[in-house]
């Protein structure tokens, strides 16, 4: 067996695994992802015990237990580079013996479900409604470092680049579905389904103007017209693609939960948008622990 180097898989002095700050003890195999380290918190207080809790950097992990299901809940921070690092050392820490820095022969699958908040570009869909993704759309490039075509929706991908006239010195959108298991554990009709646009950045990738003009001041208006085997593009994010690349190249099991907190096709925005995401937190925690 081929051991990986240090400069591969960095670890703090007390065997915590760099970014993270976690060892495999401290995490549960169910984890709900969080963008805002503020939020963590907002989902542990549901918790009936709490049995960990550290912070590094954007990286806040709390561990405990929910109606008899152990969980951690994970900010994640910004954007698909943070969840490189968060998926790549959550893996290490099941799959790779952090002694050795030999991969384990038997491999042990995460269940991964992020909890975040949207706009929803569709018209029929209402705010203080929820949104699961059935396929992250990567417009941010990071998953073509990695091996992936095999996971790919390579059809679902050209149809898209087709229809948006993709500019070819940007990287080439890619499409993965979810985790089939867990879209049936968190699905109701309480839940819209659709695609989850994932971009690399929080302005003129998603096409707001400030002082800068961008490549295509029409992408937005394609992107909420595109339309694929009857699926089209619910709302805009910057993580739900990377979750689905990650883990499914990893072999875990990957679901994006969003709360809509405005619909900017009909242009309204939530009451009190701290509502729908209490809400959402609970549905997910309760959906999880069954």
């Amino acid at each position: 067996m081929n051991k990986i180097a240090p400069s591969e898989l960095i670890l703090n002095p007390d065997g915590s695994i760099y970014h993270l700050n976690l060892k495999p003890e401290n995490v549960a195999e169910n984890i709900i992802f969080v963008g805002d380290q503020n939020r963590v918190p907002k989902v542990s207080k549901h918790f009936d015990s709490i049995e960990f809790e550290t912070q590094k950097r954007e990286f806040r992990t709390i561990t405990g237990t929910y109606k008899g299901t152990r969980m951690s809940v994970i900010s994640t921070g910004i954007g698909p580079d943070n969840i490189d690092i968060v998926i790549n050392e959550l893996d290490a820490l099941f799959n790779i013996d952090l002694n050795t820095k030999i991969i384990k022969e038997k491999h042990t699958p995460l269940n991964i479900v992020r909890i975040g908040t949207s706009g929803s570009l569709q018209e029929n869909i209402p705010v203080d409604s929820f949104v699961l993704a059935k396929f992250g759309l990567g417009l941010d490039g990071m998953l073509h470092s990695y091996d992936c075509e095999h996971i790919l929706e390579t059809d679902f991908e050209n149809a898209f680049i087709k229809h948006t006239n993709w500019n070819s010195r940007k990287a080439r959108p890619y499409i993965v579905k979810n985790s089939a298991t867990l879209e049936e554990k968190l699905a109701s009709d309480k839940v819209y389904k659709g695609v989850t646009a994932t971009a690399v950045g929080f302005y003129g990738p998603q096409g707001r103007v400030l002082r800068l003009p961008i490549e295509d001041p029409k992408l937005n208006s394609k992107i909420d017209c595109f339309e694929y085997n009857g699926v089209k593009i619910t709302n805009l994010e910057m993580e739900t693609s990377a979750i689905y690349g990650l883990s499914k190249l990893l072999g875990h099991h990957a679901c994006s939960m969003n709360a809509i907190i405005a619909n900017r096709a009909n242009g309204t925005f939530s009451e009190n948008p701290y509502k729908p995401v209490e809400e959402l937190i609970i549905y997910t925690l309760n959906k999880l622990s069954q």
